[in-house]
């Protein structure tokens, strides 16, 4: 995801290679040697009332940022990234207090009107939010915005001259066929596009400072990529300095000049990226970077968690804040908050700890309780030994396309196409690929038990084919494959308690009361939640605990396989890896198998076994994911590992980057021949008469080597390895 540095030479097959300069480097260099920050931030604080009193949201932040310097602020929620640069930008609710003070290039921002503080927004300092779907209006086409959005600082603009330096902001941010794109309203442009439009209209008066909220989130890989490109694109034509809030330490590890990290409303470690990554000075920063998987390592240990909570801020615990949760307290943090006080000579790397003396040589995984993930003697077996609990063989699904009003066939949409796979007792199977490839419609037609005629389905043994299923049979197969959802507050009744929630898919099974309330206790201590809980609601869980409780109610059936929807997509990084560690020791305690979807390439390496890289509603990829990961073959796997952050910077510097050009195709008008043609960078090339295979022939899924490793490319190779290569051939 993260884009090659501007020193980074990218070809027209979009291969991208750091020169190992790093990310102090920043995205234009840092600061240029500037003598004066151009945003200050002095002390700043943030309150809000509520119910439960005065919510103390911002304690006391101040920051410099430099000319041409990218700055990250890092992380959990709640920390208080947002709502800092909420203040900066005067986009605070009225029921605010603020206080400190916050400069930009010299000019004192806080106490300004709305209208004053109108006056700098999109000129010189301007945003580029979380969700840019309610960051753009439905009701006005993408042209309009930009063109209000440049009319806005200029305003004796002609229209014409407007709508021309709209067309030409779209251009620049990679959006095909702008002239048209002018004129389409934002529900008509994929999630991608949209975030796009926000950077392109971020840019348009050239401001000094932008501040990106969380730009990344929730977008595919590939999408990401692109946009952190963008970024620097953005950056290059602006010369301006960059806010980076993120809770995904690789993108800050890759693109950031310096480091804020947060926690509790305060900053509480600060320096250069590199040194925040050699040497965290601050337990809790430890836990963060420990708390990551990683794309670049097998996963032999299991992840960092950092127990409990972040601390109620209408009540902030005396002494350190982070004391309750930390492994390293001792009684001195209990009595006083410390001071964000330098270490050593360097002013700008400083540390709010007690005990930072003491963390010198101190081993992170040691500190959190790291241990080695264990497996199972089932999981040891060879994989051909072990039963076959789901396998599912050309698998597919077709949606009909009708007029709105005469209901008249239009055409098929082939969300799934003929996918075939197989799951081995205590093994997790995950499906990768970016959005609209068919991976959650392959899930549901697994949870459906319901194939389409000529599609069969083996459940614990159980062949389903077609639709002669009998309602007692299809009961008793849904007890073996449970699912956990990607959403774990939506997933779960609000008007339920634990115990209800628990106990429904065993009540439908005809359980007994007494047995009921057995397991349930049981389930409860499996997950690591209190038996206490049983009464309490939803509402009443943190994320973490909500998902935990979502995997309980699908062990409660004691099933064979658990399908997981992103299962920890929507998590804190901290969180996160408290429910990852849990789906691995249930995996090698109980020999449960798992099906997943995922876009986090980094947890598939860590948990997967086995995986299978989807494209247009087929496997292109499948195998081991330690052969997959290290020895890609298919140019689109090899585009979605090299997009994937890692959290060091040393390594970030010099990995190569594909980053793919346009969108996914429609599956409405699937290319001729290899349906991964138009974006693929090896197919950019290839000679023109090693094309013609590709523009014809739709290639098969073939072993390459061996049984561990199938590639469904007319041409597979390391394209990776071969631009990392010093004799590889100049492409284009």
């Amino acid at each position: 995801m993260t884009p090659a540095p501007p020193h980074a030479r990218t070809s027209s097959a979009g291969l991208a290679t750091g020169t190992g300069t790093g990310p102090d480097a920043g995205l234009a260099g840092g600061s240029g040697g500037a003598a004066e920050p151009i945003l200050r931030v002095e002390d700043l604080s943030v309150s809000f009332p509520s119910e439960a009193g005065t919510v103390h949201a911002v304690r006391g932040v101040s920051f410099d940022l430099m000319p041409g310097e990218v700055l990250g602020i890092v992380g959990e929620s709640g920390s208080g990234k947002s709502v800092t640069s909420l203040a900066v930008m005067g986009l605070l609710p009225p029921t605010a207090s603020v206080s400190g003070r916050v400069t930009l290039a010299g000019q004192s921002l806080l106490g300004l009107s709305d209208a004053q503080m109108s006056r700098h927004r999109g000129r010189t300092i301007s945003m580029v939010f979380q969700d840019p779907m309610s960051s753009l209006t439905p009701v006005l086409t993408i042209g309009t915005q930009i063109a209000d959005a440049i009319g806005n600082h200029h305003p004796r603009m002609p229209r014409p001259e407007r709508r021309l330096r709209a067309e030409e902001l779209l251009a620049k941010v990679g959006i095909p066929d702008p002239r048209r794109r002018l004129d389409a309203f934002p529900h008509e442009l994929s999630g991608g596009m949209k975030q796009r439009v926000m950077i392109a209209i971020a840019i348009a008066n050239d401001p000094e400072v932008i501040i990106c909220d969380e730009p990344t989130t929730a977008l595919d890989v590939t999408v990401q990529a692109q946009v952190l490109e963008l970024l620097a694109l953005a950056h290059e034509e602006t010369g301006a300095a960059i806010v980076m809030i993120t809770h995904d330490l690789g993108v800050v590890a890759g693109i950031t000049d310096r480091l804020l990290v947060m926690y509790a409303g305060r900053a509480v470690e600060t320096g250069t990226t590199r040194e925040v990554f050699a040497a965290p000075s601050m337990p809790y920063t430890m836990g963060l970077i420990e708390a990551v998987p990683r794309l670049d390592l097998p996963a032999e240990r299991s992840l960092a968690t950092i127990p409990g909570t972040p601390p109620n801020l209408t009540a902030v615990p005396r002494g350190c804040p982070f004391a309750p949760r930390c492994p390293l307290a001792a009684e001195e943090c209990t009595r006083e908050e410390p001071a964000l006080l330098p270490l050593g000579e360097d002013p700008a790397r400083r540390s709010a700890c007690l005990r930072v003396d003491d963390l010198a040589g101190t081993d992170p995984q040691e500190a959190y309780g790291v241990a080695p993930i264990g497996t199972s003697a089932l999981a040891r077996r060879p994989r051909a030994e072990r039963r076959v609990v789901l396998a599912a063989s050309d698998l597919r699904r077709t949606f009909e396309l009708r007029s709105r009003i005469l209901r008249l066939h239009q055409g098929s949409v082939h969300a799934v196409d003929g996918v075939s796979f197989d799951i081995r007792e205590a093994e997790c199977f995950t499906i990768v690929g970016e959005s609209g490839s068919g991976k959650t419609t392959t899930l549901l037609e697994v949870m459906e038990m319901d194939p389409q005629p000529g599609v069969r389905l083996e459940i614990g043994g159980q062949v389903i084919e077609g639709s002669r299923r009998t309602h007692r049979a299809s009961a008793e197969l849904r007890g073996s494959v449970q699912m956990v959802f990607q959403d774990p507050v939506g997933a779960l009744s609000p008007r339920q308690t634990v115990y209800e929630i628990l106990a429904e898919p065993m009540q439908v099974q005809g359980w007994a009361p007494m047995a009921i309330r057995a397991r349930i206790l049981e389930l409860l201590e499996l997950v690591g939640l209190a038996r206490d809980h049983v009464d309490r609601f939803p509402n009443a869980f943190s994320g973490g605990q909500r998902q935990r409780l979502g995997i309980a109610r699908a062990l409660a059936l004691n099933p064979s396989v658990i399908v997981l929807d992103e299962p920890v997509s929507a998590l804190d990084v901290s969180i996160q890896a408290g429910v990852i560690n849990l789906l691995q020791r249930l995996k090698a305690e109980l020999g449960i198998s798992y099906l997943m979807v995922a876009h986090d390439l980094s947890v598939v390496r860590h948990i997967s076994d086995r995986v299978a890289v989807m494209h247009l509603g087929r496997f292109v990829e499948v195998g081991d994911v330690a052969r997959i990961f290290d020895r890609p073959r298919h140019p689109y796997t090899q585009a979605l590992l090299s997009a994937v952050p890692i959290p060091d910077p040393e390594v970030e510097a010099g990995r190569t980057h594909i980053v793919l050009e346009g969108e996914l195709p429609s599956p409405t008008d699937r290319p001729s021949g290899c349906s991964f043609r138009t974006r693929c960078p090896l197919f950019r090339m290839l000679p023109e008469d090693r094309q013609q295979a590709c523009l014809h022939e739709e290639p098969q899924l073939m072993p390459y080597e061996d049984e561990d490793q199938q590639v469904a490319c007319h041409h597979p190779q390391n394209l990776l390895a071969d631009a990392a290569s010093p004799g590889a051939p100049a492409s284009g």
